[in-house]
């Protein structure tokens, strides 16, 4: 712990100095908690008495340990772990088949080109790379939609999307005050924590059904209509963290029927546009269906995983206005919010999205690897739902294993089971039960779904 050195001076008898005091405890030096005083060392010169204080105690001992990230977590506990069959399941980060990681080929044309054009490194925008916010929008939107043509989305540049989502909630805790968040219940890990950070209220609506292992649809709809008028319903986009599940299309109008009645604001979450089913414009269904009613949008955008950039941190926030001018003023005060936050985000990951996106040939090869890396999830669910089928003989439906889309799958595990995942089969996973199929193989199915069959019916 640190030392904390202190002077005293006492430069007439009138200010004595008691150092029977000082070893007693008793004397009040600055602040400083004399319990904890160790030592002392006193000397005098011209007149003066200088003693100097050494003590242990922080400024910052009322700061306690703060708890594991439940995610970031687990990839530190699989690394300590020494076991040849262990298997990271925790993050959500594409591995291909022989579980590396993994750049898309052509994210690295895209870095040459790059480097060949040799751009320079100033500083962007607050609002971030203008050509990266106009092809964001048009790839979130489409970009013969009547709201891009009609300048009616604010869009900002974020720091991936957990920056853009935070961008969102002090824009909703400073224009909205008291206004609620409704998130679903299970959700993201982290939606909360922006939220409590933000200062933003928010509450639960149903969503997952444990008898099912699949959507409470009734649930869901009840909860948004008992919502007070006016709340921001968070909305998965595609590919349901961490749960996999969707609404399907149908379900997908009366949730925008719903909202529109209650003249609530649809809030969208959209990390895996074109990774869920290997389209884009499939990906981002629900999100086009409620802007085509005319409804004012939130919408929060991740690179991570469809490019891979998961360390550039390049996402964006999206707001659809019912007209430009308010879209102009949305974005002002965006931008307002964003420049003590971090000031401005940065170049070279937006860099490479606009030059995809805006580049023909580059954005077709983009698609060609998305569908490769969505393809490849599905085939490793399949066998993943195979090997439990077949190895299982309870007769256990494990279907809803096809049901979910995505890179996760809920696997319906409690705590212990998956403590028994982790401590007996050295799968790593998160403690809902959540296991991310990007960081599973082919060849490994079999040893997974041994160790699911063991823990859900030997663990209870």
């Amino acid at each position: 712990m640190a030392s904390s050195l202190l002077s005293l001076a006492s430069a007439t008898p009138s200010a004595p100095l008691s150092f029977h005091g000082i070893r007693e405890g008793k004397s009040n030096l600055g602040g400083i908690n004399k319990e904890k005083t160790s030592t002392f060392i006193k000397a005098k010169s011209f007149g003066r008495i200088c003693m100097v204080v050494a003590s242990n105690v922080s400024r910052f001992e009322g700061i306690t340990m703060a708890p594991p990230d439940p995610i970031l977590g687990v990839s530190e506990a699989f690394k300590a772990d020494n076991h040849e069959l262990k298997l990271n399941l925790g993050v959500g980060a594409y591995r291909t088949e022989e579980l590396q990681p993994y750049v898309l080929n052509v994210v690295k044309k895209a870095d040459k080109l790059l480097l060949e054009k040799g751009e320079n490194r100033e500083y962007l925008p607050i609002e971030g790379l203008a050509a990266f916010n106009k092809v964001t929008a048009q790839l979130l939107f489409g970009a013969d939609k009547p709201v891009i043509k009609q300048q009616r989305v604010a869009t900002v540049q974020g720091l991936s999307g957990t920056g853009s989502l935070r961008l969102a909630a002090a824009l909703i805790e400073r224009y909205f005050p008291g206004a609620k968040v409704l998130i679903s219940s299970p959700t993201w890990g982290n939606h909360k924590n922006i939220f409590n950070d933000a200062g933003v209220p928010w509450s639960e609506y149903r969503y997952y059904d444990p008898k099912t292992v699949g959507l409470d649809f009734e649930g869901m709809i009840a909860d948004i209509k008992a919502a007070p008028e006016g709340s921001f319903i968070l909305l998965h986009g595609c590919a349901h963290n961490p749960t996999g599940i969707d609404p399907t299309p149908e379900q997908w109008e009366i949730i925008a029927d719903v909202i529109q009645e209650k003249n609530h604001v649809p809030f969208f979450d959209i990390a895996y546009q074109g990774f869920a089913s290997g389209s884009l414009d499939a990906d981002a269904a629900s999100v086009r269906m409620f802007v085509a009613r005319g409804m004012e949008v939130i919408a929060a955008q991740s690179y991570s995983k469809n490019l891979g950039l998961y360390a550039e941190r390049i996402g964006a926030i999206n707001v659809v206005c019912s007209s430009p001018e308010a879209a102009a003023r949305v974005k002002s005060q965006l931008k307002r919010i964003a420049r003590p936050m971090y000031s401005n985000p940065p170049v070279h990951g937006a860099r490479i999205v606009a030059n995809i996106v805006g580049d023909s040939a580059l954005f077709n090869e983009w698609n060609t690897e998305m569908e490769m890396m969505a393809g490849r999830i599905k085939n490793v669910r399949h066998k993943l739902f195979d090997s439990l089928s077949s190895k299982d003989k309870s007769g256990k439906d494990w279907s809803f294993v096809l049901k979910q889309i995505g890179m996760f799958s809920f696997t319906g595990l409690n705590k212990a089971q998956c403590d028994n995942m982790t401590n007996k089969w050295h799968v790593y996973m998160t403690k809902d039960g959540r296991i991310s199929l990007a960081g599973l193989s082919l060849a490994k199915c079999e040893y997974l779904a041994d160790a699911i069959i063991d823990s859900y019916h030997n663990v209870s």
